[in-house]
């Protein structure tokens, strides 16, 4: 009998099939946006076991072993690793129709050629073998970004970290470039009390800047990305509910608040939040403009819906979800105010709620410039929207709205080694997704031409837009 996962696996058709091995096979991978630890590829060290890799830190499938009412003990709590794996084990055969059930197959095809499908009886099986092979050489992570074909790994790093293992990881001669990207959403949390002025300290000590006012805040941060650059950054990432609007606080008025915050008085810190982020936010953005870096704008999550759960079990943890944000009015004046001061950088905005889908998309195409293609990139379905379902709305809005033919292709947003199959998931969506379209009679029957289309979207694209 084929395996579930075989080599036309959601291909539909044989122009589907022809596209994704001629075409979307063999590119290699730039992941410009992960959440995976420089530390570890730096250190290249063995994984103890299949949870490791897998298990720790993921929350798609924490969620689902919550939906399976396990004991949170199995979960994050102090379960062994085993028990753990073999519990995870007993949910997989629930979550058909969900990616996750996808997911877990193809990554246990790929890398450790295991075909038959994980569940209670053959979990014991599956965990030793996971096992031995994470204890060779060829399952390192170097050793498995290379094997995924991951050309460019982009990590997310806040300003104030010492890029110590990227430094490092530069001075090898690893397959896998991995570049630092400067994420600084702890800055704009003014209003985070104590916790806030912890950070502006280690800010303080890291850019060798003294921080008493709003303008030498934006010094420290000025120091910050010059550093990064120097370390080979070339973008900036932001998780934000929603773009902020400027608002009717004056820079003195902001400056007198930041000083009070500072001093320990926090009084006025919630109402002076957002225009706080929009003027430290527009200020940045300058900053990127100048350095020619992309912006990057992860938009629309409500985080830690589940008050007490996050609580109990601290932020990230599984419990963050969909809002239902207005960002028309917001993405348009911010963008809008960059353009006129001649500070919009590449930007890619990133939706998480799919009824927004059509506004990214639309909002994109007031901004794109003469010498660059795709601009503004009205970026890939993420997190909760990047499974079938997701990423052939988002690919078939910007067709509709834009030009999928200069989109930059997928990324893997994952704490996991093992997560470059959400790549392989994507380009054989998107494979289909233009084959039905051929077969349809919707475009034409030419494959080298939409192969090229498709090999760019894959790889060539982003490779241009980030300037590898």
């Amino acid at each position: 009998m084929r395996p579930f996962i075989h080599d036309n696996f959601l291909l539909e058709s044989k122009v589907a099939e022809e596209l994704y091995h001629q075409y979307a096979v063999h590119p290699a991978i730039i992941d410009y946006h992960s959440h995976l630890s420089p530390q570890i590829v730096c250190e290249n060290k063995n994984f103890d076991n299949i949870c490791h890799i897998w298990l720790h830190g993921d929350h798609y499938k924490w969620r689902a072993m919550r939906a399976f009412g396990l004991d949170e003990h199995f979960i994050t709590g102090k379960a062994t690793d085993k028990e753990k794996f073999l519990k995870w084990s007993e949910v997989v055969p629930y979550t058909l129709r969900n990616p996750l059930f996808h997911w877990t197959q193809m990554e246990l095809k790929n890398p450790f050629d295991i075909h038959e499908l994980l569940n209670p009886v053959t979990a014991e099986s599956i965990f030793h073998r996971t096992n031995e092979c994470l204890a060779t050489e060829d399952f390192k992570p170097r050793a498995l970004l290379k094997h995924f074909k991951v050309e460019v790994l982009g990590t997310t790093d806040d300003p104030i970290d010492t890029l110590e293992y990227h430094l490092e990881l530069q001075k090898s001669e690893a397959y896998t470039k991995v570049l630092p990207s400067f994420r600084p959403d702890k800055v704009f949390k003014i209003h985070a009390g104590q916790a806030f002025r912890h950070y502006i300290q280690a800010l303080e000590a890291v850019s060798n800047t003294e921080i008493r006012s709003l303008r030498s805040l934006i010094a420290a941060l000025q120091n910050r990305v010059d550093f990064f650059d120097q370390a080979g950054c070339v973008t900036a990432d932001h998780g934000l509910n929603f773009l902020p609007l400027q608002g009717k606080f004056s820079e003195e008025k902001i400056d007198q608040v930041f000083r009070e915050v500072l001093a320990g008085k926090d009084e006025n810190a919630v109402e002076i939040t957002e225009a706080y982020t929009f003027f430290v936010l527009k200020e940045l953005c300058g900053m990127y403009h100048d350095k020619n870096w992309v912006q990057q704008f992860h938009l629309g999550a409500l985080r830690d819906a589940n008050a007490y759960r996050s609580a109990v079990l601290g932020a990230d943890t599984g419990f963050d979800t969909i809002g239902d944000y207005s960002h028309a009015e917001r993405i348009g004046p911010f963008l809008s105010c960059l353009e006129q001061e001649g500070k919009l950088a590449k930007t890619i905005l990133y939706n998480l709620n799919p009824a927004d889908n059509h506004v990214f998309a639309a909002m994109a195409g007031n901004f794109q410039a003469e010498g660059v293609k795709g601009k503004i990139q009205f970026g890939s379905a993420w997190w909760f929207l990047d499974q079938l379902d997701g990423m052939t709305q988002q690919l078939n809005t910007l067709s509709n709205l834009g030009l999928i033919s200069t989109f930059i292709g997928m990324l893997t947003d994952s704490r996991s080694f093992l997560s470059y199959s959400r790549h392989e998931y994507f380009r054989r969506l998107l494979c289909n997704l233009f084959a039905q379209d051929i077969n349809k009679g919707y475009i034409p029957n030419d494959l080298k031409w939409i192969g090229g289309i498709i090999e760019n979207i894959c790889y060539q694209n982003a490779k241009n837009y980030f300037n590898l």
